[in-house]
């Protein structure tokens, strides 16, 4: 079976790249080693080989249904193997010790769960719900809801979600209607429906905690109005085992084109299906103080986002190695300029096309996951820091890069899932392989946790100019000095920092020429071409830092990584002119077209 990632590339970026090792010289890390980190990614690997492989076909074939009792059913795989994914303690992994966690470097775990995310989107989907659940009671909980729901989902009893979106309001988060009326007893009662709720409801835990937002009357208008609470599915009990069931109803299924092996659902909250303590309403906790959900609510979505990113790392990347192995086993056609038709056929490899489309995939994927380990890496020196200052800039940064750590991934490694069906042929558009599937689970991440219009908006309207464009000038700074370094070492490297930093220059140029427009509507309208071309100079940066980290390094996993670079500053990189050109235009075709002209 070939494997789902590529274990070599996570040992080059964990440790001769961003040398996660030295974390561990850290008081939050000291109790961990090479040796552990090593352990954990050896695990993971494993029980994402033997576990969640195997039923990733079948789990998207046979999609969860709803019984008539309200009940889910699914394929007994999907509980099976998430029971031995809890009983090796892999959900504890980045969790603080004092609430039974591993305490594991942030970048280690994300590695692990990408393990997993690429044997089985579907499948991992429940527990990376749980983990940014957990995280955020954890953060900003009382230490009675981490005792009461924090520790369960560590220890895989318990599965989290997140409800935001309602049917009539999409990504619009001000247009909830959802309410939240305070009780006597401090507890709300809420009412209203969540849409597009990944994991809502299954029968794989004694427990669903779910993290809703809702609007408490009297707040604030808006999204200054919306709270926070924690609605479990079942009550808490005096021994604080599950007890009572809330007034949360599954009222449907969303029946997806991919990732069809995790429940999607519309929830009734309140709606008098049950009725907790004798009436009507879901019972929920607030989650620190009213008018502030959603502040709380972006510590789990900027964490999803990230998870996003990854997902699309790990569908795209698991596409890439299966498309290189067929393109090496394949026989097809002849090598140009061949003159005899009785000569055998080459493999598909042989081909120059064929070895375009891998070497876009690899310079794909090997990019994003550099980028996704690097924005993990920036949690951990958040949480390791000893001086504010430095915690403060590691925050800044991942700021500023979250959007392009979520949607470039979901562009662009959908790109790579596509280049893979491609490669297979015919043969890749029917579902006896396993490229289309990926291309399907895939083609979810440029939609969901905000998408790459909303994150355009984020980066643009406000990442690159908050703090008056601190964290611009934070990542100008990060560049420039893998710039010098990469001149210090000369020949390509030298050349590539060249392009790097001219094109880098236009990006920063044409971020105060938008805003020096006076016009946010103007500025904003071409958001998203912003975000790719961006986007696009953020990968060559984590490229050319690959090229420093393999400098002086021999053998074909090296020279692999040098093709690579050579590629995506061949091929890839010079898009991003044509781009800065037409925003630096302050073109108006896409405000000045009329609805009515469609």
């Amino acid at each position: 079976m070939t494997d789902v990632l590529s274990r070599r590339d996570l040992d080059f970026l964990l440790y001769e790249w961003l040398d996660v090792v030295s974390l561990t010289s850290r008081e939050r890390f000291s109790e961990h080693s090479k040796d552990t980190f090593a352990a954990v990614l050896e695990l993971s690997a494993d029980i994402a080989h033997k576990h969640f492989a195997p039923h990733n076909k079948k789990s998207d074939a046979n999609e969860p249904t709803m019984s008539p009792d309200g009940s889910i059913v699914m394929i007994a795989e999907v509980k099976q193997a998430l029971d031995i994914y809890s009983a090796a303690g892999l959900l504890a992994g980045q969790f603080d010790e004092r609430v039974g966690g591993m305490q594991l470097p942030t970048t280690v775990s994300r590695a692990a769960m990408a393990w997993f995310q690429a044997a089985n989107a579907s499948t991992s989907s429940y527990p990376f719900l749980t983990i940014a659940n957990a995280n955020l009671i954890s953060t900003h909980g009382t230490d009675q809801q981490v005792d009461d729901y924090v520790r369960p989902m560590i220890e895989g009893r318990y599965f989290g979600t997140m409800c935001l979106s309602e049917p009539q309001a999409g990504s619009s988060l001000t247009d909830i209607t959802t309410r939240a009326v305070k009780q006597d007893d401090g507890r709300y009662r809420l009412t209203g429906t969540k849409m597009w709720i990944s994991a809502g409801d299954h029968e794989l835990t004694e427990n669903i905690i779910h993290l809703v937002l809702a609007k408490v009357p009297g707040g604030g208008s808006g999204v200054k109005g919306i709270s926070l609470f924690i609605v479990p599915k079942f009550l808490p009990g005096p021994d604080g085992e599950p007890g009572i069931r809330n007034d949360v109803t599954l009222t449907g299924l969303n029946h997806k084109m991919g990732f069809r092996g995790t429940t999607n659902t519309l929830l009734a909250f309140g709606d008098g299906t049950h009725q907790p303590e004798g009436d009507a309403g879901a019972i929920g906790f607030l989650v620190g103080e009213e008018n502030r959900g959603l502040s709380y609510m972006f510590h789990m979505m900027n964490e999803a986002r990230i998870g996003v990113g990854f997902v699309a790392i790990a569908l795209g990347y698991v596409g890439y190695l299966k498309s290189v192995e067929y393109a090496k086993t394949r026989t097809q056609g002849r090598a140009l300029g061949a003159k005899d038709p009785s000569s055998p056929p080459v493999a598909l490899v042989e081909h120059a096309d064929v070895r375009r489309m891998l070497l876009a995939q690899k310079s794909y994927v090997e990019g994003a996951l550099a980028l996704g380990l690097y924005c993990s890496y920036l949690v951990d020196e958040h949480d390791s820091a000893d001086n504010e200052a430095d915690a403060s800039n590691a925050t800044l940064l991942l700021d500023v890069l979250t959007p392009i750590a979520k949607s470039w991934p979901s562009q662009w490694c959908l790109e790579a899932n596509n280049l893979a069906i491609q490669v297979h042929g015919g043969y890749g558009y029917t579902r006896d392989y396993d490229v289309e599937q990926y291309y399907r689970d895939n083609r979810l991440n440029p939609i969901h946790e905000g998408t790459h219009g909303i994150q355009g908006l984020d980066l643009l309207g406000r990442k690159v100019t908050m703090q008056d464009g601190a964290g611009l000038k934070l990542l100008d700074s990060k560049i420039a000095a893998t710039v010098q370094r990469a001149q210090a070492i000369g020949r390509d490297a030298e050349r590539y920092a060249t392009e790097l930093a001219s094109t880098w220059s236009r990006i920063v140029d044409l971020t105060s020429t938008l805003w020096e427009s006076g016009d946010p509507s103007l500025a904003l309208a071409n958001s998203t071409i912003y975000l790719e071309a961006f986007g696009h100079t953020v990968i060559a940066w984590m490229w050319l830092e690959q090229v420093i980290a393999a400098d002086g390094q021999a053998g074909n996993f090296y020279d692999g990584k040098r093709q690579a670079v050579r590629y995506f500053y061949a091929y890839e990189l010079p898009k991003v002119g044509p781009q800065v050109e037409l925003l630096a235009s302050l073109d108006r075709t896409t405000l000045d077209m009329n609805p009515a002209w469609f």
